[in-house]
This record gives structure tokens, sequence and C-alpha cells, in this order.
């Protein structure tokens, strides 16, 4: 018995040594863990062959068997995710940390102008109580008001310096303190993931914004970023120092002249004359801080000068602070006297209005700074191989020589050409542009006769500028002349002057969008835009005649109060160079807030435009909050560029086309602006979705009910009651829901929000796509195969596939359902609806 335990113990424990030295628990020598490490850096997930092959090839490996290379490269990932999870983790707890201590300062902050409010209320009070003549007392303005200075106060260092430190003073008053009053930027709710916080003024003189934000930088690069204006500040047309000196604290004071451009061609462009402070704290924080200077002259070149009014810039500047771990955090404060009594009245909001400078200036300058960390980390990643810098620098180019256009400025050779008595269209021509763009002198372009203008604005009335900007870009046809883009980018290359002669081509309206970048958070992209033509001469007829634009597009976010939305494209050729000329062209909608609106908006802007305003869901959107939807009774301003290369001799001929080409511009935006816009014809009764449709939710109750009735479940989710709650939940569905016509060749004429942003459409474009468009050859097959089957069953299931958006893009779905939709009160088919589920971009 004891010799049969013993035996039993012994094979016991040959077979946990066996296993040991089979399993998992073996000891590697440095020398096999750097060849497994080498093969691990090229290939973290090795095949089977690819083991035993490693194996085969490394002595040192023979006496491991590949189960146990196989657990080792296991572990291995599972090291570098745990590692590369708790280095997110990390950061995000760092991130998490600092942004707490800046909503704290916040809170703080909020608590002294609640504290302050309250003893100023109180001041009122016993002033009123006092005697009924009495007057309010200058004291109780929470505003600083700052006094002039002029250079002539300060004809010397020490001068210079005393208003140096009174700049920083209030400057940190209104950064950190309660010297305005401040109220959160509409739509831009703070968090974690979020860029930073932001805030305007509710009553100061002046317009005046605030953003505060984590960035991982140093605080010396940020102070460099952001003191280089023209780099980050896209209407900012030049920056001079004309005097440096240091200042205490290793500090330094400079006098900056800026120029900024006008936004349209109604009002003057502005410049500055300021002080420039730049120092650090005791606690070792940097501090950038700016005041305007009067009596400074009229800048470095007086001649130019009639065409700019001088605006004021009141303490402004940036508070950046070191973070513990990396980065700063950083304080931006932009306080501006923008003279509106200089433009005209229609024009003034867009002067007054603080939501105005925080979407241009503070908001942007943010974005800038977190822009470049993200590129300086890797964490960006563009297309074409091209590099982040290089394309910023493309998106900076084509918007400066937008500017340039719309402002037309003497000193770089622009005149106005005599106008034929209609003052719609203004005619303006540069005979001296040269497109010197980089170091590269080869790649510069002169024209024989220059560049030509042609540009207008126009009022819009309640037109959301995001959407109107989306569907010029989405549907260029509309709206553009293939033919005048040919010629423009025909005579960019070097020597081709193709207009009047140019070979008849044939567009067909089709237009390939290939992104090439974007920013941080998508509010501005950067793309080539391939338009295909074919030549009608039949020598030319296996010839491209492709043309290329590159394009940027921004301010399509219609939860943004006062952003501008631009469309701003140039002809390139098809493999274009860092440096290659641009001859930029465009679109510009800036909104028109009244600046006694910006308080109350405030609080109600939460609630912004979204399709479905262009539906008729009822009598009013928002009835029972008792208000109308914030697009009704809107204005914005809309300002067209068009530029054209030309010859000398053909002057007259491209002025007379360009004036024509924009005035059909003007019209056809026009047509699209009412079409688009959702006041329709009167707030009660909303435009219908197509002629003979019936209203949006009607026809919502019919896809539901048709959908219970065929497939013997529920569409939506209990919740959904009835009535306008109905199209709200199927707007929000996050399938694609899709509705064709039965004609002959089907045609979409709804679709909810997750059906448009697949198509990368819109409601009013999507009725000009038909069904066969969106599916490939296999999908087609498919739908031809079980038609008979929808039509005689009332539903089919369509398997996992591929279809095609309006841009070109492919897009997977996991499946496809369509079912008949019934007409209830008629009980007849109204027409098909296609619900995709799970569908994603390929």
């Amino acid at each position: 018995m004891a010799m049969a335990l013993a035996h039993h113990r012994e094979s016991s424990s040959g077979s946990i040594n066996k296993h040991l030295d089979a399993g998992k628990y073996v000891r590697y020598t440095s020398e096999q863990v750097e060849a497994l490490e080498r093969v691990y850096a090229e290939c973290p997930k090795p095949s089977s062959l690819r083991r035993q092959q490693l194996i085969r090839e490394c002595p040192i490996l023979s006496n491991i068997e590949p189960k146990q290379i196989k657990v080792w490269f296991q572990n291995r990932r599972c090291r570098e995710k745990q590692r590369k999870e708790s280095s997110r983790l990390q950061t995000v707890n760092r991130k998490l940390s600092a942004m707490n201590k800046l909503l704290m300062e916040e809170n703080d902050r909020l608590q002294k102008q609640v504290s302050q409010l309250v003893c100023e209320n109180g001041y009122m009070r016993k002033q009123l109580n006092t005697t009924s003549a009495a007057t309010t007392d200058a004291s109780c303005d929470s505003v600083v008001t700052t006094p002039q200075h002029s250079l002539r106060d300060a004809n010397n260092p020490a001068g210079l310096l005393s208003i140096a430190e009174e700049t920083l003073a209030e400057f940190l008053s209104k950064a950190t303190g309660t010297a305005v009053d401040w109220v959160q930027m509409p739509g831009m709710k703070p968090g974690p993931d979020s860029v930073g916080i932001f805030a305007i003024s509710q009553s100061c003189s002046g317009v005046a914004a605030r953003a505060c934000g984590l960035v991982s930088l140093e605080p010396t690069k940020i102070a460099e970023i952001l003191k280089d204006r023209p780099s980050w500040f896209r209407d900012c047309r030049s920056l001079e120092v004309f005097t440096m000196f240091p200042a205490g604290n290793g500090g330094t004071i400079e006098l900056v002249y800026t120029q900024t451009y006008a936004p349209s061609t109604l009002a003057p462009a502005r410049d500055f004359w300021t002080l420039r402070y730049t120092t650090s704290l005791d606690n070792g924080s940097l501090v950038v801080c700016e005041r305007s200077l009067s009596g400074s002259g009229a800048g470095p070149n007086a001649a130019a000068a009639a065409q700019f009014v001088r605006a004021e810039m009141l303490p402004s500047g940036y508070l950046i602070r070191p973070c513990e771990g990396g980065g700063s955090i950083i304080h931006i404060v932009d306080h501006l006297n923008l003279e509106a009594w200089s433009v005209p009245e229609v024009l003034r909001p867009l002067y007054e209005s603080s939501k105005v400078v925080a979407q241009k200036i503070t908001i942007a300058a943010l974005r800038y700074i977190r822009q470049i960390a993200q590129e300086t980390s890797g964490e960006v990643v563009y297309g074409l191989g091209r590099q982040p810098a290089v394309l910023r620098t493309f998106s900076q180019r084509l918007s400066r020589g937008f500017n340039d256009a719309v402002n037309g400025f003497n000193d770089d050779g622009w005149s106005v050409l005599n106008c034929d008595g209609a003052e719609d269209v203004i005619i303006a021509v540069n005979s001296t542009k040269n497109l010197s763009t980089t170091s590269n002198p080869a790649n510069s372009l002169t024209f024989v006769g220059g560049i030509l203008c042609a540009k207008a604005s126009m009022l819009l009335q309640n037109v959301p500028p995001a959407i109107l900007v989306r569907f010029l870009r989405e549907h260029r046809s509309e709206w553009a002349d293939f033919n005048v883009d040919a010629y423009s980018a025909a005579s960019l290359k070097a020597g081709s002057y193709a207009y009047p002669g140019m070979r008849p081509t044939r567009f067909t309206g089709s237009q390939i969008i290939m992104p090439l970048g974007h920013t941080i958070e998508h509010e501005e992209l950067l793309e080539v835009i391939r338009l295909e033509g074919h030549s009608l001469a039949q020598e030319d007829a296996f010839v491209s005649r492709d043309i290329h634009l590159l394009q940027i597009c921004s301010g399509i976010d219609e939860n943004a109060a006062g952003a501008c939305s631009e469309l701003i494209f140039a002809p390139i050729d098809e493999m274009f160079p860092d440096d290659a000329p641009l001859v930029p062209s465009g679109f510009r909608i800036i909104p028109l807030d009244s600046k006694s609106g910006d308080k109350k908006d405030a609080v109600t802007s939460h609630r912004t435009l979204d399709l479905t305003s262009g539906l008729d869901v009822g009598p009013a959107t928002n009835h029972a909050a008792g208000d109308t939807s914030p697009c009704n009774n809107t204005r914005s301003v809309l300002t067209i560029a068009f530029q054209f290369p030309f010859e000398s001799s053909l002057q007259d001929n491209v002025a007379s086309m360009a004036r024509q080409y924009v005035r059909s511009v003007i019209s056809s935006v026009q047509r699209v602006a009412m079409a688009i816009s959702p006041s329709g014809i009167s707030p009660a009764v909303g435009p219908k979705l197509s002629p003979g449709s019936p209203e949006a939710h009607t026809l919502t109750q019919w896809i539901c009910q048709s959908y219970s009735y065929y497939l013997g479940a529920e569409l939506l989710t209990s919740d959904a009651l009835g009535g306008d709650s109905v199209l709200k939940h199927l707007w929000h569905h996050p399938d694609a829901i899709l509705c064709c016509s039965l004609k002959s060749l089907p045609v979409f004429i709804f679709a909810n929000q997750a059906g448009l942003d697949m198509l990368e459409t819109t409601l009013v474009a999507l009725q000009d796509i038909t069904l066969e468009k969106i599916f490939d050859d296999s999908g087609r097959k498919a739908l031809c195969t079980d038609f008979a089957k929808l039509m005689q069953q009332g539903f089919a299931y369509f398997p996992a596939g591929i279809c095609m958006s309006t841009m070109g893009r492919h897009i997977s779905y996991e499946q496809a359902v369509a079912w008949k939709v019934l007409a209830a009160e008629e009980n007849i088919v109204h027409c098909l609806a296609f619900s995709f589920v799970n569908w994603s971009f390929v």
C-alpha cells in the first residue's frame, strides 16, 4: 500500500514537472527575450507558420516549443495593452485634475461676481431710496473703464512701463476677476473632452470674449504661437513690431501696428496701434497683454491708411500657467471697440456682437493651439502624404487670398473698374499680381494681364448659414458653371489663356470630394474636388477634361453661435506641389445677431435648428415653450468673390463674363436660400416634402404603421406616443430610414437624419437622388431579384452589402429592410421605405 502511494506521488510529481516544462511557466534568457522583442516590433501577432519559422531561424529558441512562443506573444500584447491603457488613464487623470482646478477657479470667480452684483444691487436700492433725483453712481458699473493712453504721454521707457503695468492689472482683472460680467457662450458646455470654457460679455463697453482651456504645450511655446497673430487669426492681414525694449522681470514691451481684413465688401477694414507687454508673474505664469495707444500715426503706409478705420483694443491678452505633469492652462481675453459707427446700419450687429469676436478670435486662438499640440504629439494623420503644417499653410493661403480679393487694398495693386451703372457686382483688377508663394521662384506665376475679381454682398433672411454652405459644397452643379471653372483652371497653367477659344466640354454634373485633412473639431475641412467632364470634340474623346479644385469648408456646425461659414476654393493642377499658386474664390456667410440679443441668446440658443424644422411638424415647433425657432427673423450677410486670371487683350471680355457669372451665382444662391429657409410660407404651415406628398408627421405615422403591419414588430420604441413625437423619434432613429417613390425611376422623397448623413446630402437635394444610384452592382441585382417578392408580400430583407453616398464614399451595412408604406386613408401603397441597419463609412 505504501509502495503504491509512493509510486502514485512520484507519477503525479512527474506529470506536474512535465506540465511546467510544456506550459506557461518558462524562464527566458535575455538573448531569447531580445530575439522575441525584435520579432514583436515587426509583427505583434505572428501566425503559427511564422512562429515555427522563428524557432528554425533562431537557434537560441530551439529549446522552446511553439506553444510557449504563442503564450509569450499573448502576454507581450497584453502587457503592451495594459501599458497603453495605464498611460491613457494617467493622461486623462491629469487632464481631469487640471480641468477640475480650472472649474473650481471659475466657480470662485462666479461666486465673487454674484457677491459683487448683490452689493451693487443693494447700493442701487439705497441710492433710489435716498432720493428719486439721484443719479446712478459710476462706481456701480462692473466694467473697468480704461483711459486712453497716447504715445505722446509715454515718450520714454518709464512712461511705457507704467502703461504696461496698468494694462497687466486690468487684463488680469478680466481674465480671473470680475471686471467684466461674463456669461457662458451659447452652445459651449465645458467638460474634459471639450476644447475649453468660453464666455462672452453681458454688458460692457465694446465687445469682449473669454476662453479658458488645457493645452499640452509649454507656456513659452504657446506665447510664441499666439504672438504670431497672422498665423492663426485668418482676418489678420499684417502685424509689425516697431519698437521693442526690455522691461522688468525679464519681460519685453513692444509697440505693434496691426491691420485686419474687413469681412465683406460693405465695410472698411480695421487697424490697431497697440502696446504689447510680455512678462512673468511670481507664481510662474507667463502673461502677454495688449492695449491700444491713441495718437500713434497712420501706420507704415500713410497712403493706404484711408482704407482703414482705427479700432481700439481694450486691455486683452493671454495668461498661461504651467501644469503639473506637463502642459499649460491658458486664459484668453479679447476686448475690442470695433467702431461700429463706420459701417452701414445693417452691418452694425456684426461689430457689436461678442459672439462674433469669440468665434473669430478667442475660440480660434485656443483651437489653433490645440491643433498644434496634437500635430506635435503625432495624433493628427492626414492623407496624400502631406505634412499637417503644409496642409495648414494651404488653408491659410486660401483664406488670405479670398480676404485680399474681398478687400482689394490699393497698396496690393487693386483698382476698381468703372461699373456699367449697376452696383450689384464690383469689378476690381490687379495688374501687378504676382503669385509668389514660397522661396521657390520657379513655381511663382506672374500673369501678362493680371487678376480680375468680381465680388458682391447681399443680405439673407431666415437662412441658416451652415446649411446653405453645406448645400453649396455638396451640390456645385446647382450654382456653378463648369466652363467658367475650366477657364480658371486652364488660365492658371503658365502660358495658357483659354478664354474665349476654349474647347467645348460637357459637364457630367458629378463631383468627387477627396478629403485631405480637418481641424480637431472638424470645424474646418480641407479637400480636393474633382469635377468630371468630357470633351465634345471627337478628336479629344479619350482626353480627360476633369478639373481639380483645392477647397476649404468651415462653419458647418449649426450649434456654433456667431460662427462664420465659408466655402473657398481655387483651381489646382492634378498633382499640385506644396507651393502651387492659388487664386481663391468662394462664399462667406456671417450671421448678424444684435448686441441686445447676446444676453437673451445665452439662455435660449441651446435650442438650435435641425433639419426637422424644414418639415411640417405642426403649428409651432416650440409652442410649448412659448418660443419660436431661433432661425426665424434672423439675418446674415453673404459675400461672394470670384477671381479670374486674364490676358491684357482680353480684360474687357473677362470682365463682362465675370460680372454675368457672379450675377448668375447670386440668382442661384437666392433660389437655394428660399428653398432651404425653415420659415416656409408661414410658421404655421411648413413646406411639403414634395408636390403631392403628405405632411411629414403624417408620412411618419404611415411608415411606422406599415412596418408594424408587414413585419409584425414596432419600428420605434413604446415611448414614441404620437403626433409630433413620432416624427422626432423617427428623425433621431440610429438606422438610416429612407422613402422612395414608386415612379418608373424611383427617387427619394424623405430621409431621417441618419439617412441624410449616410447619403451625405440634404432634404432639398434628396429628391434628385434615384434609388439605383446608391447601390453597387451586387446591391442592384439583389434589389431586382427580390423586388417582386417585396411588392407581393409587402416586405423583404436584404443581406449585408455596400452602397454609395452622393460624395462617392462607400458605405457598408449589416442588413437592409424594405417595406411598402400604405396611405392609411386610402389603403393604397404611397411609397417604399428602406432601413439600413448598422451602417458605417468604409
